[in-house]
């Protein structure tokens, strides 16, 4: 079958080391399911994988892709939650979690093998390319919003960076539940487009806010940290969820954070439960991810070199 994968490593280079080609095609083992693969979606983590994160010499060649959605061997519409042993379905308890692409080959191909616990059924009023970019980047802003942000309608929040996924989800979610959302870009366009999509407002990378916020969303990391403590009130929360910029900010404001009693909460991705739940919103609220591009599977090498350039405003979707 046709696939995009890693072949190689390369850590200044990522995406010389992404080959397109033919790779075995899954088999389902019990309690495993086999997918059609429809659409799947594009994720900085890809691009980590390409670089020998979280990935070992020995697991190549690796399939990349997490986030899919697809026609189980029933026929049913689905969508796939990609982390794998998150309850043992599958693989049994004694084995750690991993996502897709760690361990297991991934969804940039026409069929993967997913325990049948991880598979979701798609809501109909969903396509194939919008439910593909929820189980990552969306989840990840809906734990970091819902669960871990403690957040309530007409509080206001500040997304950190107008264009990643993990951004542009946040906005459209926290403006459908009723949030204030406020944004920051190094992109005027980009910023407009934000505000378009629900912010209330947007500002330039470290311009001074018109109030003080209740929370902040955090995925720049060392560029955006600093701004981000200080935007804060008292007792507001910060959270992250990545530090696509550097994981070393030039002060970790130390001072500002237990003096203002400011708390911060590391997120990952999020619950098969919350992705049903992410799922079942988006359906009933009418909300569509923002999606940068749609590109056939054999045009793999030009979503990798989008995203690695930064040069995109929501999520790229491989079609297959």
């Amino acid at each position: 079958m046709f696939a995009a994968y890693a072949a190689r490593f390369d850590r200044d280079e990522p995406l010389n080391g992404l080959e397109l080609g033919d790779r075995p095609a899954p088999e389902a083992r019990p309690n495993w399911t086999v997918v059609d693969v429809k659409a799947a979606s594009l994720n900085h983590h890809d691009l980590w994988s390409l670089r020998g994160v979280g990935l070992g010499e020995e697991a190549l060649p690796m399939i990349l892709g997490c986030d899919a959605a697809g026609v189980d061997a029933d026929g049913n519409e689905v969508v796939l939650y990609s982390v794998i042993g998150a309850s043992g379905h599958g693989v049994g308890p004694a084995e750690r979690r991993t996502i897709l692409t760690e361990k297991y080959q991934g969804t940039f191909a026409e069929r993967v093998a997913v325990p049948a616990w991880n598979v979701i059924p798609k809501p109909k009023e969903l396509s194939f390319e919008e439910a593909a970019c929820l189980p990552t980047a969306w989840l990840t802003a809906y734990r970091m919003l819902f669960t871990n942000a403690d957040v309530r309608p007409g509080d206001s929040v500040l997304v950190q960076g107008a264009g990643g996924g993990v951004a542009t989800a946040a906005i459209v979610l926290g403006a459908a539940a009723g949030l204030r959302v406020f944004v920051t870009s190094r992109d005027e366009a980009k910023g407009k487009r934000a505000v378009e999509l629900g912010a209330e407002a947007a500002f330039g990378a470290g311009e001074r806010l018109p109030h003080r916020m209740d929370a902040v969303i955090e995925t720049v990391g060392a560029a955006t940290w600093s701004h981000s403590v200080k935007s804060l009130r008292p007792g507001g929360t910060l959270v992250i969820s990545g530090a696509t910029s550097g994981q070393a900010p030039p002060s970790a404001e130390l001072n500002r954070i237990f003096f203002l009693e400011l708390k911060v909460v590391g997120s990952t991705m999020g619950s098969k439960e919350e992705l049903t739940s992410l799922l079942n919103f988006c359906a009933a609220k009418g909300i569509r991810p923002t999606i940068d591009s749609v590109l056939p599977l054999d045009r793999a090498r030009e979503g990798f070199a989008r995203m690695a350039r930064g040069d995109l405003f929501g999520k790229i979707v491989l079609t297959v």
